[in-house]
């Protein structure tokens, strides 16, 4: 896209990078508008069924350009909020999340900070077995406030989560994915991300996108109106062309082909 992230699309799926290897894809104000900006081009893309999101260089994203701080240009003053609730440091992460198709992370080298608030976005995270992580911001007398809380929420004891928190110690992959904050370690993450991707690309877009509604609102939605959501995802499912390629193609013994 321009100087701090790429995106490219290929049979499906997006390829999404952060490119500002020499300073380890620290984040600037340039690289929060350029990983927003990603987010919301992603947002209205129908061709696309799942992201991969990495970094290149040295590691994934060494967190908050400190040097960028200190010239007060974070732009983590800014109060302004999007549809989802999120100002833009808050959006970076959180809009992973929120976007209709799967996304899966790559990791290496370091997490910290920012970059593991990042990297929490995602629907699914694989490191490799050397990575660095860190909820770094208490170290620099700062609280995670780039969506951390509202995601870790699903995934890590509270206890746990404090104590990381608090102590702003680095950790491997290993606890990482003891903890649940890692799906799966792999010595090249980024060719693990693209098969996968690849893997959920072939499956029906409409239930991908159905299943990624449901699995958002489980940890916040009352039972009530999760059964509701499960039904109405479902009659929206049933008899559809999708469904019935889907069918189709198992009882073929095929690839199925869906439209966008």
């Amino acid at each position: 896209m321009n100087d701090r992230v790429s995106l490219s699309v290929a049979d499906h799926v997006a390829d999404v990078r952060l490119t500002r290897p020499d300073k380890m894809n620290a984040l600037d104000p340039a690289m929060f508008e350029q990983i927003g900006a990603a987010i919301d081009a992603l947002a209205g893309r129908k061709d696309v069924r799942c992201v991969v999101l990495s970094g290149e260089g040295r590691g994934f994203c060494a967190g908050l350009d400190m040097a960028s701080m200190a010239a007060g240009g974070s732009g983590l003053a800014t109060r302004e909020r999007n549809a989802q609730g999120a100002i833009l440091p808050q959006h970076v992460a959180w809009g992973w999340h929120t976007l209709p198709m799967p996304v899966i992370v790559a990791a290496h080298g370091v997490a910290f900070g920012g970059g593991f608030q990042i990297m929490s976005g995602a629907d699914i995270r694989i490191a490799a077995p050397d990575t660095r992580f860190s909820i770094r911001e208490v170290h620099w007398g700062l609280v995670p406030d780039m969506a951390g809380f509202a995601l870790w929420r699903s995934l890590v004891r509270d206890d746990i989560l404090r104590e990381l928190v608090y102590t702003a110690r680095e950790f491997d992959a290993t606890e990482a994915l003891a903890h649940g904050f890692v799906t799966r370690i792999a010595d090249d993450p980024h060719a693990e991300a693209m098969a996968l991707a690849r893997t959920i690309s072939g499956r029906s877009p409409h239930a991908i996108r159905g299943a990624k509604r449901l699995l958002n609102m489980a940890h916040d939605a009352g039972a009530r109106a999760i059964l509701a959501a499960e039904t109405e995802e479902q009659v929206a499912l049933m008899g559809s062309p999708e469904m019935k390629e889907a069918v189709a193609a198992n009882v073929e013994k095929r690839s199925a082909v869906f439209g966008d």
